[in-house]
């Protein structure tokens, strides 16, 4: 069992909103309002996503075989262009002061793998005579040309790990998302000997280092391997806000609620929510405010934290608006993801899902219409769930006093004295 991130990791990631192309004053700025109005909730993790090191970035399309900013050591560095802070070979370590003295922790994103043109150019390797070339194999990201697999079947493979670890511990970095690795459309194995060498490497520096893998869908039959080697691994490719994606990950989190224990949290993904897109166009949507209505948004919020899925907010916070603001910042909702236990689905059917949970002193039940209608809680459920002294959480009434009827999309969570 993996002895820190004993709650469920939440803060800010640049992936939803700008793609490759995020640059050090966005990330200040985000960093500084979650700081100003979220870190008081929980919120604490400034991520920075993929290509933090690839100068020409402009969205969320990659430029095939770019080039990019390494060492000498075949280890990716930001771009200077984007990351001015990063100048001279200091790499994020000013960056991550500045998110530090806010009180919050600092993450980057990287890709599983040694760099391309760290492997042509036969570059070094920190504490080996072997070059990039001598311990890269063939196993490529099929959406992302940066890299090459690493052979972790000969002990320099493991050092290129140990020397990448190494030099972001040193910057202060407090949490990794490393991609093309819990999950392979190409590769049977799921990348297990990489997941494997990047543990152990985590785990030399001393740091307490979030490991975050992505994308999904990660299988099943790795769960136990991914609990005793990440914090975190993604139930899904990236989330988007499409409500067919929404209601698909109602099966996600039940398949997985086995698996979720202090220290391994399976990943629902980012939440799309707010001012979104402005520099991304995933999915063919341009800059936008979330499609999901908010419902929707509601349902997300109490899925993912009810699952206790890690939250990482997709949105620009400097365009947070107040409806948004209340969904991340709800006291109760926000307890209940960092201390709940035992959580479950109850029932489903064809119209209803509902969710349970425990802590110390509440009992949570969920109640999801996940039909295209308004509907009344049927009085089965109603009968088994909610109890004389329940309060419903987002609406901060009592049960006797909260609307009968349930939005298309839309729910209730229900808090309760434990018995």
């Amino acid at each position: 069992m993996l002895e820190f991130a004993k709650t469920p990791p939440k803060g800010w990631n640049s992936w939803d909103v700008y793609g490759a192309s995020v640059t050090e004053e966005e990330v200040k700025r985000n960093a500084d309002i979650m700081a100003e109005k979220l870190k008081k909730y929980g919120w604490n993790y400034v991520v920075v996503d993929i290509q933090w090191y690839e100068p020409g970035a402009e969205s969320a399309a990659y430029r095939k075989f770019a080039d990019l900013k390494i060492d000498e050591y075949s280890r990716v560095l930001p771009a200077e262009n984007r990351f001015p802070s990063s100048a001279d070979g200091v790499g994020f370590a000013p960056l991550a002061e500045y998110v530090h003295q806010l009180g919050l922790k600092f993450g980057i994103h990287i890709l599983r793998g040694i760099p391309r043109q760290a492997v042509h150019g036969r570059m070094h390797i920190k504490g080996t005579d072997k070059t990039a070339d001598q311990i890269a194999i063939n196993s490529i990201c099929p959406w992302n040309s940066d890299m090459y697999g690493v052979d972790m079947s000969i002990p320099e493979g493991q050092l290129y790990y140990d020397s990448l670890m190494e030099l972001y511990a040193s910057w202060g970095v407090d949490f990794i998302k490393v991609d093309d690795i819990a999950y392979s459309t190409i590769y049977r194995d799921s990348h297990r000997k990489e997941i494997e060498g990047i543990r152990k490497a985590i785990d030399k520096t001393g740091r307490d280092i979030v490991l975050s893998l992505s994308p999904g869908p990660a299988r099943l039959q790795d769960g136990s391997f991914l609990q005793k080697t990440a914090n975190m691994w993604r139930l899904t490719d990236d989330f988007w806000d499409e409500w067919e994606l929404l209601y698909d990950m109602f099966d996600r989190c039940n398949y997985w609620s086995p698996f979720i224990r202090k220290g391994n949290w399976p990943d629902c993904d980012m939440l799309p929510l707010g001012h979104i897109g402005i520099r991304s166009g995933e999915r063919g949507k341009a800059d936008r405010m979330t499609c999901f209505t908010k419902p929707e948004q509601k349902t997300m919020i109490t899925l993912w934290s009810i699952f206790q899925s890690p939250l990482m907010y997709g949105g620009e916070l400097a365009d947070l608006d107040e409806w948004t603001l209340s969904l991340l910042t709800n006291t109760e909702v926000n307890e209940m993801h960092r201390t709940l236990d035992g959580q479950r689905q109850e029932y489903r059917d064809d119209e209803w899902i509902v969710w349970s949970g425990e802590n110390e002193e509440n009992t949570y039940i969920a109640i999801f219409n996940v039909s295209d209608k308004k509907k009344e809680i049927p009085d089965k459920l109603a009968e088994i769930y909610i109890k004389e002294d329940a309060k419903e959480i987002w609406s901060g009434k009592k049960a006797t006093e909260a609307a009968e009827e349930v939005d298309s999309h839309g729910c209730v969570l229900y808090q309760m004295k434990r018995m």
